[in-house]
């Protein structure tokens, strides 16, 4: 008799499976189908604003007036929305109400005007923002309740990651690793790897081409280039919390002008003048993916990495729009680049290495960044890049370009009395 209980209760547990699959087959379809589609548009869209920059480089001067326009827009019809992925992030863990779809059109236009002047931002935080508004408009149609909504958000976040990057596989690990540091929820991994894959699919039905990227020499990992990697691991967290460290800083400073649309204006005057004094030099501005290719076979100057990190966190501080991971990929590439003077490594493996460590440092997702150094630069590396990622995570220390993110389990346990609470919390508290 007991036999035939648990062989009846083995048949419930795979039919209530079954129907949960095909409840989040349709729904990552959806949603993956619809964020690949605008992730194709934006990149597109991004690669004409570059074009038109480059060819007509005194529009930089226009910066003020791009950056006016942004502030005009989210101060006037932006208010919900504008804290972009931190916002995701809330909804995620305390949900409170459906996320403004007007979010992906306002972020989408202010990431493009951002570019088309010469701001420096990325565009991952973009893709990420349009995939979490339109995901999270299915729970108001389709009224579900918030252990559904966390799941949409959670597919909304990978399917804007994996398809603006033509990464599925970290895409959907990103999305799981993100919201909590130290942290993964098991319970969306079905929809969010489904999502992605999709919306994978789905940017790439329109045409849209990623950069490819190239380690060329990859040697045994023998004890003194393990040694070599967690150094370089340690470098690349550093350069993460400084990043990091530096997007709250100008954000702070800009808070300080109280009329916030006036806060782009003032930010953009300073880009204009600094771009025009380095005589449009291109290299420090929008996504810097020619230089970020370059630095795997060129050696970069050693301040490359420094004067990304400060010409992005001041653009982002300003309040023009934009992602942080591209910058990121850069700041990781031209640092490992330059470190090859003094590693006894080779350039592509060091920029490969350091452009997900980097990456890793700033966003507390080592799975996630090394997944995505496999996807992109193969499997032969895994070992490099997953040290360097791990190692990046933990010197980081507890600092992120997601304010919100929450503590799930600590870095080391001298700092177990953070457990549960946002950064900001804790950025707060070092404040009293």
């Amino acid at each position: 008799m007991f036999e035939r209980i648990k062989e009846k209760t083995l048949h419930v547990q795979q039919l209530a499976s079954l129907g949960y699959l095909v409840k989040w087959l349709l729904l990552s379809l959806l949603v993956g189908l619809l964020a690949g589609a605008a992730s194709a548009f934006f990149l597109k869209s991004l690669h004409w604003a570059t074009d038109f920059r480059n060819d007509h480089m005194m529009i930089i001067f226009g910066l003020p007036i791009g950056g006016l326009v942004i502030g005009l827009m989210y101060y006037y019809w932006g208010e919900g929305v504008v804290k972009g992925n931190n916002l995701l992030l809330e909804e995620f863990h305390s949900p409170k109400k459906i996320i403004q779809l007007r979010m992906a059109p306002l972020v989408f236009i202010g990431t493009v005007i951002t570019h088309l002047f010469g701001g420096s931002a990325g565009r991952e935080g973009t893709a990420v923002q349009m995939g979490g508004a339109i995901a999270d408009q299915f729970t108001k149609w389709l009224k579900l309740d918030k252990r559904d909504r966390r799941i949409l958000i959670t597919c909304g976040v990978a399917a804007g990651f994996a398809s603006v990057f033509g990464t599925p596989l970290a895409g959907a690990i990103f999305a799981l690793e993100v919201f909590t540091i130290g942290r993964m929820r098991y319970d969306t991994i079905v929809p969010s790897f489904l999502s992605a894959v999709f919306a994978d699919y789905g940017c790439r039905m329109f045409n849209v081409h990623h950069t490819h990227y190239e380690i060329f020499s990859i040697p045994n990992l023998e004890v003194q280039n393990f040694l070599w990697v967690v150094l370089v691991g340690v470098l690349c967290g550093l350069a993460g919390m400084l990043f990091s460290k530096g997007v709250h800083f100008w954000g702070d400073l800009f808070k300080k002008i109280k009329y916030a649309p006036f806060r782009p204006v003032v930010g953009g005057v300073v880009l204009a003048l600094i771009i025009w004094a380095m005589n449009f030099d291109t290299k420090y501005i929008g996504l810097g993916v020619p230089t970020i290719v370059d630095s795997f076979s060129q050696q970069m100057n050693w301040y490359d990495f420094l004067l990304k990190i400060l010409f992005t966190t001041f653009t982002l501080g300003a309040g023009f729009k934009g992602g942080e991971v591209t910058p990121l990929f850069f700041v990781g590439a031209t640092l490992g680049s330059a470190l090859s003077m003094w590693v006894p490594l080779p350039i592509s493996l060091l920029a490969g290495v350091s452009f997900v460590a980097v990456f890793s440092g700033a966003t507390n997702t080592p799975i996630a960044c090394t997944m995505m150094g496999i996807e992109l630069f193969g499997v032969e590396a895994a070992a490099y890049i997953a040290v360097a990622c791990v190692i990046a995570y933990l010197f980081s220390g507890h600092s992120s370009i997601y304010s919100a993110q929450v503590i799930g389990s600590p870095k080391h346990w001298k700092f177990d009395d953070e457990k549960g609470k946002t950064l900001s919390q804790i950025d707060a508290e070092k404040h009293k």
